[in-house]
């Protein structure tokens, strides 16, 4: 287990929950980008990552990351839709394989072609199974992901399962950015019930601090928010009201 990864298991540890914060480097300037991490930091967020399904590439991404790090000290964590999404500023890479997607690029052949750039870009890859559920937004579009139903927790739960097997230390939930609603709570048990000790992300469709709290009394040991910070009018008033309700909710 390398730094980065150690340090949110220790976050989890400390609070009994912990909170990240997804920039996606397409829908705003890098300043912009790195404004909305440093209020992030100030609300209590424990990394930032970055990434997106589209147009999260290159120049863009490189820049981006450059300026959030220079306006905080929090792990710049990539979450990379394919190899494109990679560069060699930030400190780690959730090195993930979606493991609902119909295609091999989304499940292997990205991963193969990105594990040479990881290892001279000094990376820390972190090992995580991705897991699309309904709505699934543009991300479950762009993985080609059979989506898990919302009234099937047991779907979910299996594929966690399969994947905390092959090996992998985190499980992410995703209902896509920007979905009407979280994931559902009875899901979020019972995938934690199948992973025991591993890690549960929980991201898409938080929009408040209550709503934090009930993924953190369900299961969920990190819960991730973008879509909600980059539309709030005061993104540090937000991640601290979310952050304050997981920690409340933590000791469960």
């Amino acid at each position: 287990m390398g730094r980065i990864e150690e340090g949110l298991a220790q976050a989890v540890e400390r609070a009994g929950a912990a909170h990240l914060t997804l920039i996606d480097p397409d829908s705003q300037t890098p300043t912009k980008a790195a404004s909305m991490a440093e209020a992030a930091a100030i609300g209590g967020t424990d990394g930032i990552m970055v990434g997106g399904s589209v147009g999260a590439t290159g120049l863009l991404l490189h820049e981006t990351v450059e300026k959030i790090k220079e306006r905080t000290d929090l792990p710049v964590i990539l979450f990379p839709s394919s190899l494109a999404g990679l560069c060699e500023n930030a400190d780690a890479v959730f090195f993930m394989s979606l493991l609902n997607s119909r295609s091999t690029s989304y499940l292997i052949e990205n991963q193969a072609l990105g594990a040479p750039l990881v290892l001279r870009y000094n990376l820390e890859p972190i090992p995580m199974a991705y897991i699309i559920v309904e709505p699934g937004g543009t991300v479950g579009w762009v993985g080609d992901a059979r989506l898990i139903p919302r009234k099937k927790p047991e779907l979910a739960a299996a594929y966690a399962l399969a994947g905390k097997y092959m090996g992998m230390r985190l499980v992410y939930l995703e209902a896509g950015s920007g979905a009407d609603s979280p994931i559902p709570l009875p899901m979020v048990s019972a995938v934690k019930k199948a992973l025991g000790d591993i890690l549960l992300i929980v991201g898409g469709g938080v929009r408040s601090g209550s709503a934090a709290a009930d993924l953190v009394r369900a299961g969920a040991d990190l819960i991730v928010t973008g879509t909600a910070v980059e539309s709030s009018d005061d993104a540090r008033a937000f991640v601290s009201e979310v952050t304050a309700a997981m920690h409340s909710a933590g000791d469960r």
